[in-house]
């Protein structure tokens, strides 16, 4: 044992002797930040508000009602807003639920994508949730997605939402551009264009 602890001794110093130029290895080795979607003195939102709900980042103190409110409308959100069973599915667990929520987080910290929480004004149930992030398509500034869970859908909240969110990214973000996919340009040549990349 005693020969043992020598030898990790000898090479915790080993490893202190050469620790600049092990990270310094592992600075140039990391894949290059992103850039940030907006410019550097641009006061991102952290809350916008409309009649009956406020916008707010997503991030794990929201994990289980954002949760509770995509798992209510798995089949409308297929259909309406991924076009796909990748997401929401069933039996999403708690768990990635929160490192969804902290990658939210991460990338809202990091200004390469903004994703928020649409809630009732007291903050206790999400309605849906909106998205700002950078376009895969030449031309565009950035790409703005939303979605409402079904039974805001069915009471007429998505369009109502839609119509804030235009007025919101005109007034208080510094984007010329912005692409609405299924909207101001439909899914089918939005496809088309990002296929191309």
């Amino acid at each position: 044992m005693a020969g043992l602890g020598r030898a990790l001794a000898g090479l915790a110093v080993l490893l202190s002797a050469g620790a600049a130029s092990v990270s310094t290895t592992a600075v140039t080795a990391e894949a290059p930040a992103k850039p940030s979607l907006v410019p550097a003195d641009f006061t991102v939102p952290t809350r916008v508000e409309g009649k009956g709900f406020q916008i707010v980042p997503l991030g794990p103190d929201l994990a289980a009602i954002d949760k509770a409110a995509y798992m209510s409308s798995i089949a409308h959100l297929q259909q309406t807003f991924t076009r796909s069973t990748a997401w929401p599915h069933e039996g999403i667990t708690d768990a990635e639920a929160l490192t969804d929520m902290e990658t939210e987080q991460a990338r809202f910290a990091a200004r390469t994508s903004f994703a928020y929480a649409v809630l009732t004004p007291d903050g206790t149930r999400e309605r849906g949730c909106v998205y700002v992030q950078p376009s895969p398509v030449p031309g565009y500034d950035a790409v703005v997605r939303l979605w409402v869970t079904k039974a805001e859908y069915e009471a007429g909240f998505e369009e109502e939402l839609y119509a804030f969110v235009r007025g919101w990214m005109a007034k208080d973000w510094p984007f010329t551009r912005v692409a609405y996919p299924g909207r101001t340009i439909d899914w089918a040549n939005w496809d088309a264009l990002t296929a191309k990349d």
